[in-house]
């Protein structure tokens, strides 16, 4: 699919290449591949030596970055109009003929900077393996959503040249891509080059996507780990749903009213009414097919993870009751429309979008209908979500420092979680 939508306001332009593979479409032993693969395709190709890439766009008053999620890894430049048809050879150039150039030496160099990657974001980041070990004990282990991005390590170390390969390609051809270029450009010549540099280019083989389902807990899960920290804090997470689905826009709206502003109902219970916390923040983690809802809680001194907990529940179990003022809703609501309209100031935020509706939906104008859905949340459809997702299936992690496991919330029912031997997945003991 290509996507052409110009803009002259400005003589720059954006490209971005949205291909639709993510760590949802690996498999358990063989995780960390797409986010591994991203790294690998800033190696060079046939045509394209190592570094020619910057200097083809950041040596040029340019950008290029990529990133990884789930569900679709990203590659974009943004550079002067001139630069254009420079970019797009890049782009087709790797997308083509990249692993004519992949050798050990330049797999073994990616593979030891996504560890390291690793290392540093999660293995010995404060609060670092939150997330990883609630998704581990919310989806079944088969599940893809089960697993981090970046991979486990025992994983990352026994991947291989070829195992890359076959990845790249079966997920990295023009079938599983969407071209999107904003900007000051013409149409007519930017087809032309399209032309040149993608149509002889393999479409690819028909690709079979996992079936994926939200998570589904029919009890709390209670969970406390020790960490390399010095305050402890309260996570809560509830199965939710993924971007597809209509009450992402309630969620949203949700956790905006519950935590943020000084007037949220967490923040302004737990931070300033009872100063009994220093932060509350809460999240609608959109996935492709599926989603959690967010919370953390960090404590003041001399106020227990307990009595955060059973301050938060009590909140939230009165929103349930009541729903949202009015005056709530206008602003989550309102706060959610900014950020939607000011991811198309720039060329690239409106790349990323029109990429966004035409891989997921199939549609680059379906941004259309989700801002009119965004507008359309109701009081009534915030009041539901929160009783239809808030409910006792959910995951209570506490974290807390090493040794001082007693600083649980309600430390009796709680599972202690490990490290597993290979460094990356996790043992959970049993009651």
């Amino acid at each position: 699919m290509v996507i052409l939508a110009p803009d002259h306001s400005v003589p720059t332009v954006a490209v971005e290449i949205y291909y639709h593979v993510g760590a949802k479409n690996e498999v358990p032993g063989h995780t960390g591949f797409a986010h591994l693969f991203e790294h690998v395709m800033f190696t060079g190709s046939l045509n394209v030596p190592y570094g020619m890439h910057d200097r083809l766009t950041e040596g040029v008053g340019g950008r290029n970055n990529a990133y990884t999620t789930d569900d679709q890894t990203v590659y974009w430049e943004t550079i002067p109009s001139s630069y254009l048809e420079s970019a797009l050879w890049l782009e087709s150039d790797r997308m083509g003929f990249l692993i004519d150039k992949l050798d050990t030496a330049k797999f073994n160099a990616q593979r030891d900077v996504v560890q390291n990657e690793r290392r540093q974001g999660v293995d010995n980041q404060p609060y670092g393996r939150f997330y990883e070990i609630i998704i581990a004990s919310m989806y079944p282990a088969t599940s893809s959503y089960s697993w981090p991005t970046v991979g486990y390590m025992t994983d990352l170390k026994q991947a291989t040249v070829d195992d890359v390969k076959n990845f790249f390609r079966l997920y990295y051809a023009p079938a599983n891509a969407t071209l999107t270029i904003v900007g000051d450009f013409n149409p007519a010549q930017t087809k032309q080059w399209i032309a040149k540099y993608f149509s002889d280019l393999t479409r690819g083989e028909p690709i079979t996507r996992p079936d994926m389902k939200p998570a589904t807990l029919l009890r709390e899960r209670r969970l406390v780990f020790e960490d390399r920290i010095q305050l402890p804090r309260l996570y809560l997470a509830w199965p939710s749903v993924g971007a597809k689905a209509a009450d992402t826009y309630a969620l949203r709206a949700l956790s905006s009213i519950l935590a943020g502003s000084r007037t949220s109902r967490l923040t302004k219970a737990l931070v300033y009414d009872r100063q009994s916390a220093t932060r509350v923040v809460t999240a609608q983690n959109d996935r492709e097919d599926a989603g959690e809802f967010f919370m953390w809680i960090d404590p003041r001194p001399g106020h227990t993870l307990t009595e955060l907990e059973a301050t938060a529940d009590s909140v939230i179990e009165r929103f349930k009751h009541e729903g949202p003022t009015p005056e709530e809703l206008q602003r989550a609501i309102a706060g959610i429309e900014y950020d939607f309209v000011s991811n198309l100031e720039s060329n690239l935020g409106k790349a990323d979008l029109l990429s966004f509706s035409t891989s997921y939906f199939g549609d680059p104008g379906y941004y259309r209908t989700q801002y009119a859905k965004l507008k359309s949340v109701s009081a009534a459809d915030v009041k539901r979500v929160a009783n239809t997702y808030l409910g006792p299936g959910r995951i209570v992690l506490s974290f807390v420092p090493e040794g001082k496991t007693d600083l649980a919330s309600k430390v009796g029912a709680s599972v202690k979680v490990t490290v597993g031997p290979d460094g990356g997945h996790y043992l959970m003991e049993s009651k």
